[in-house]
């Protein structure tokens, strides 16, 4: 074969769209704009701590990724099944049934939401196990916070629970995102749980890339345009091709495929902290149920995975909705004043590490808006979590069908 497959973008959609295409025994050339493979997914080392950019989580359950990834390799550590909630000036605990009976009763008791908040939570959960993703798809959506209401769950549980935990996986606090990605959501997490890989999120590209092989993948390789059956690179370099991917992320690729559409995102900022003594000692996603302060979700990374932070020292990420204009020492201050009150006064020891503004955290997904063709037109395809379910389980599954559009043709 004269010339490879060319794929614009080293993230995760790429990465799965070349790896099905070797396991075809077709050549691939992976072209990365930046210094590393990962596009949103990358964990930085500093200080001896692990820290990925912006908070993220794997669920275990994408079928997708059961599908292409090597579980015990990536060293899975888990969550705990549920979570704690600031509400009322103290924490509650809300836990799976299913997984933690005990901490169920306990949550019943709770006052956050009612006990029949709790039952619809059950049927929700039962409903959806007997559904599969492609009748989820294919169900009639609205938004998110339409649908919570549509099931019967209080206004107290919307906004002590489902705001703050659902806020924090979509990156947005209205719940405008479409119902079929919180019933996606909701069923993998009821599935399979939460989960991150011992060495840190960016162990997930890592390992993508590593069954694809260094020589297809080209780094610091800046496109500046298509042609017909050419990639021009920035340094003038034109690279031939039988046919081109477009793995980038929803505005690049629109730029390359000379379309006039204009995307958007929700955005995220993430925090890190490091802590001499950790605030949570167990591995809980914790909640602000009273949106008291500018945060919305913490965790305790090193309780998660002790290989997060250096021995005899924790790691506290946490979570601000959106990119606040403050500058960092304001942030940090607004931050640390809304954690002193739910802590103590060990919050004024915390060390900052770092703080990520992540404009293009995740693609926004309204009702509407529906998975889309990745064939372009002939010779020329697209992938990525834009085109499918904005997520890892998306990001794949668009690689895959990418690449078996690019098979078919060829």
């Amino acid at each position: 074969m004269s010339n490879p497959v060319v794929i614009i973008g080293g993230g995760l959609a790429g990465l799965a769209c070349a790896r099905v295409l070797r396991e075809q025994g077709i050549e691939v050339l992976v072209l990365e704009c930046d210094e590393s493979i990962g596009g949103r997914v990358k964990t930085d080392s500093f200080e001896g701590f692990q820290l990925d950019r912006g908070f993220q989580v794997f669920l275990p359950a994408y079928p997708e990724a059961k599908r292409i990834l090597d579980y015990e390799a990536l060293n899975l550590r888990t969550f705990y099944p549920g979570a704690l909630i600031r509400s009322g000036g103290r924490f509650h605990r809300l836990g799976d049934p299913w997984r933690r009976p005990f901490d169920a009763i306990v949550g019943a008791l709770s006052p956050i939401g009612t006990l029949g908040d709790k039952l619809r939570v059950g049927r929700l959960r039962l409903r959806l196990a007997r559904t599969t993703l492609e009748e989820i798809h294919r169900r009639p959506e609205t938004t998110t916070l339409r649908a919570l209401r549509q099931e019967g769950f209080s206004e107290a549980m919307i906004e002590q629970f489902f705001r703050p935990f659902l806020g924090g996986v979509f990156l947005e606090h209205e719940l405008n995102t479409t119902s079929r990605k919180f019933e996606f959501a909701f069923k993998m997490f009821a599935e399979g749980g939460t989960a991150v890989p011992a060495s840190g999120m960016a162990a997930i590209p890592k390992q993508l890339a590593s069954s694809i092989g260094s020589r297809f993948i080209r780094t610091s390789c800046k496109v500046k345009a298509l042609n017909q059956g050419t990639v021009v690179l920035d340094s003038g370099e034109e690279v031939r091709a039988q046919a081109i991917v477009v793995a980038t992320d929803a505005d690049e690729a629109w730029r390359l495929c000379g379309r006039r559409q204009v995307a958007t995102w929700n955005a995220s900022t993430c925090l890190y902290f490091a802590a001499e003594e950790p605030p949570v000692d167990q591995p809980v996603l914790v909640l602000d149920g009273e949106r008291s302060g500018p945060v919305n979700n913490l965790v305790v990374l090193d309780q998660v995975a002790s290989t997060y932070a250096p021995p005899g020292r924790s790691l506290v990420s946490v979570t601000v909705l959106g990119v606040p204009k403050a500058n960092d020492k304001d942030l940090s201050d607004a931050v640390r004043s809304q954690l002193e009150a739910w802590f103590g006064i060990q919050v004024r020891a915390w060390k900052l590490l770092r703080i990520y503004r992540i404009s293009k955290a995740l693609p926004t997904q309204l009702p509407g808006a529906a998975a889309q063709d990745t064939r372009l037109r002939p010779g020329l395809y697209a992938c990525g979590d834009h085109l499918d379910t904005a997520s890892i389980q998306g990001a794949f599954l668009s690689g895959r069908r990418a690449a078996e559009s690019v098979i078919s043709d060829l």
